[in-house]
């Protein structure tokens, strides 16, 4: 066991050496001139590239150093502006977004040290076992041979000489022990220096622990307040319909003999109070959780919600894969919460739906020819905005973010994004996935 541990540490060394030495100086090298190139407008194009291939490589880094190291290596950065980057303005808008997270440049000092001190910390463990296997065999090598070279540590001395001969077996032997107890001491060390570079200050942590815990007591709130509905719904609407078919019942049971024409009419009533009783209960439980939503998907599910729409509405659907069914679920009701203000307020005749993936984020756009006018709630809940402020609480949750683009005499543009992966999070699956 103890053999193979160590083994499994030399390769995962040799390959992160590998790694930490071509990745690191390349992506080095590329962001830098990339951010040079900014000067003569080139960049604005080349660095969003760059930067996001540093990031892809920091994550994977993050991903190793918890499954070898057990270490969880946050990371906070900041969101994209809402919307795809369109025309030079938009580009140049992401860019800086990038240019002015710190994470980025924590990124970009990490890199050479990967390239130098990670590189080297990595290379250790398979250097050890090889130099180990070299001195132990050494004697026998020679004997197989007969040819007098120099070996590393012996000094002028060659292969061939008694001292070598003695001494490098049990040289060998203590560099193997070194390895075997030094090899994941190694490894942690190299993902702890990633650590040192790559983990944001308290003062980040900090303000994203209190957005958390924001969004946290909103989505408490949220179900609280789901609750109540669906016990004011319950108490109502089924339970008041249920009530009063047994009173019908009991009613029929006693003119059952005396009035069998009135006992048959009340049968009746109590028939269609039955059905509609059924009716309520399965809207109630599409409230909470649509069937469609569970079997098929956020596609179609929002495309049964639009054939319910009272305007017409065009759902355009180019998801790759499923998302995650918490994420698919707050999304699928802030679509629902955004077309019923439309179709309430905005005095439209058409809506459209768009929904993607778009940079690791489910984005949705609901955009309407109304007369315009709308805004995005404010922090108390403003009354204009007070259906969108559901939405925003919705979406905080998962780190979504809202915004809506509604001139005077319209159109309307309701854009939510969410991102598929919390950010500084290190999970075994995606909730994209």
């Amino acid at each position: 066991m103890r053999v193979r541990r160590t083994l499994v540490a030399a390769a995962r060394g040799l390959g992160l050496a590998l790694v930490a030495e071509v990745g690191s100086i390349v992506l080095f090298v590329l962001t830098v001139l990339s951010m040079a190139l900014m000067v003569i407008g080139v960049g604005v194009l080349t660095t969003p590239a760059a930067v996001a291939s540093a990031r892809s490589f920091a994550q994977w880094r993050r991903v190793w150093g918890h499954e070898v190291a057990g270490l969880d290596i946050p990371a906070a950065y900041r969101p994209f502006p809402p919307g795809r980057a369109r025309g030079p303005v938009g580009r140049a808008r992401r860019c800086a977004v990038l240019l002015r997270d710190p994470a980025t440049w924590r990124e970009l000092l990490w890199l050479p040290v990967d390239a130098t001190a990670g590189f080297a910390l990595a290379l250790l463990p398979p250097s050890l076992v090889a130099y180990g296997v070299a001195f132990v065999l050494l004697p026998l090598f020679q004997w197989v041979t007969g040819l007098g070279t120099q070996a590393l540590g012996f000094g002028p001395l060659t292969t061939d000489h008694p001292v070598v001969l003695l001494a490098a077996p049990p040289l060998g032997i203590a560099l193997l022990a070194l390895a075997a107890w030094g090899s994941p001491v190694l490894l942690r060390a190299h993902f702890r220096l990633a650590e040192v570079f790559l983990t944001p200050p308290r003062a980040e942590l900090a303000a994203r622990v209190a957005r958390l815990a924001e969004t946290r007591q909103e989505a408490v709130n949220a179900s609280a307040a789901e609750l109540r509905r669906i016990e004011r719904d319950l108490h109502d609407g089924a339970q008041a319909r249920l009530v009063a078919m047994g009173m019908n019942l009991g009613a029929i049971e006693a003119l059952v003999e005396k009035d069998p024409a009135r006992a048959k009419e009340m049968l009746g009533r109590a028939r269609q109070s039955s059905a509609e009783a059924l009716t309520e209960l399965r809207d109630l439980v599409r409230g909470i959780h649509p069937p469609v939503l569970a079997e098929r998907g956020l596609g179609d599910a929002v495309r049964a919600l639009a054939l319910r729409m009272e305007l017409p509405v065009e759902v355009a659907v180019a998801l790759e894969r499923r998302v995650g069914a918490p994420l698919e679920s707050a999304a699928y009701f802030a679509v629902s919460e955004v077309l019923t203000n439309a179709v309430k307020h905005s005095g439209a005749d058409r809506i459209r739906v768009d929904i993607g993936h778009a940079g690791g984020r489910l984005r949705i756009a609901v955009a309407d020819n109304g007369r315009g006018g709308a805004a995005p709630a404010s922090g108390d809940g403003a009354s204009q905005g007070s259906g969108l402020r559901g939405v925003e609480r919705r979406l905080a949750t998962f780190d979504g973010v809202l915004t809506v683009s509604s001139p005077a005499g319209g159109p309307t543009l309701v854009t939510m994004e969410i991102p598929c992966e919390m950010p500084g999070a290190i999970p075994s699956e995606t909730p994209c996935a």
